[in-house]
């Protein structure tokens, strides 16, 4: 008997709250599981709100302001309340039906979490082409075996956001992240639908935000305990090209020729050596700030208007 906390972000989707929540109480009840659902709206200016204020059951949470789609789940997870937390997206291109086979999967296998891949998606070509890219850059920098990190349905054991706040775009992330920390990654091949109430929210900006918040995904991966060993060794190859730059000075020196005609090697030799030392020293700086990180609570990037739960029918 599953105990689940299914968590969606809505931003302007007042045309799909309602039957959304219809398909996820209907799967919940048909399997038998205690559940909650729990709507985030993420700073709608639309009617989401007022939508969202007739459903029951519901654990309704609003945001202030549109705080983009990762706070909006981060808060939504850190209200649920069950031992399996269901994430997917307002747009009811996710199917509430693929959620009961992704928790078998979960259970048989011992996994900590479960994504799911949408392998044959029902997007524009040019969405699903910038995917492709990203996903291909995913690979190569975070590889955190999964093909479709983007897929917003996910399901997930509690345990596995204990200690972890959610930034920028890192929703799609969440698996490299939850990997970084030792937890079980598997995945499902699920149904993609096309939209057919409301627009897509994803532009050129999120892409870019996107590719950045995996470049810092990529270095907490390698460096968050250990960024000396970046920034200080890119400081030391600095250093090395400074000594050889002061060798070809020196070199330039003993052969008698003029240094006003050959500036160049000792203004590089102090270039390089100030570019080291600099690098080394942001090395060190980086090394004190991530132990403050992982030694304070972090502010939230969000902040809630309001919250109330509507009970049964």
């Amino acid at each position: 008997m599953y105990k689940i906390s299914v968590v969606v972000p809505v931003y302007n989707e007042e045309g799909n709250v309602a039957e959304l929540h219809r398909e996820i109480k209907e799967v919940c009840e048909k399997n038998g599981y205690t559940y909650e659902i729990i709507f985030i709206n993420d700073g709608s200016s639309d009617q989401t709100g007022e939508v969202c204020r007739l459903l029951r059951p519901l654990k309704y949470i609003e945001l202030r302001r549109n705080s983009g789609q990762t706070a909006a789940m981060d808060a939504g997870i850190k209200a649920a309340r069950y031992d399996y937390i269901v994430t997917m997206d307002g747009d009811r291109q996710n199917d509430p039906a693929d959620i009961p086979e992704m928790l078998r999967y979960l259970t048989e296998n011992g996994y900590d979490m479960v994504s799911g891949w949408r392998k044959y998606r029902k997007d524009t070509f040019m969405k699903r082409f910038v995917s492709r890219g990203a996903n291909f850059l995913r690979y190569v920098l975070v590889h955190d075996g999964i093909h479709d990190s983007g897929c917003s349905l996910k399901v997930y054991k509690r345990e596995c956001f204990q200690g972890i706040n959610l930034y920028g775009e890192q929703h799609r992330f969440i698996p490299a992240l939850l990997k970084i920390k030792g937890f079980t990654v598997g995945e499902v091949v699920v149904h993609h639908r096309p939209r057919i109430s409301g627009t897509t929210k994803y532009n050129w900006k999120r892409t870019i935000k996107g590719f950045v918040d995996m470049i810092s995904v990529w270095f907490w991966n390698k460096y968050a305990s250990r960024p000396l060993h970046l920034l200080g060794g890119i400081g030391f190859l600095f250093l090395g090209l400074g000594g050889a730059c002061g060798i070809w000075s020196v070199l330039i020196f003993l052969s008698g020729q003029k240094m006003s005609r050959n500036i160049m090697p000792p203004m590089l030799t102090i270039f390089f050596c100030i570019l080291g030392l600099l690098m080394f020293v942001f090395g060190l700086m980086s090394e004190i700030l991530m132990k403050i990180y992982f030694g304070v609570h972090l502010d939230s990037p969000y902040s809630i208007r309001e919250t109330w739960e509507n009970g049964e029918e």
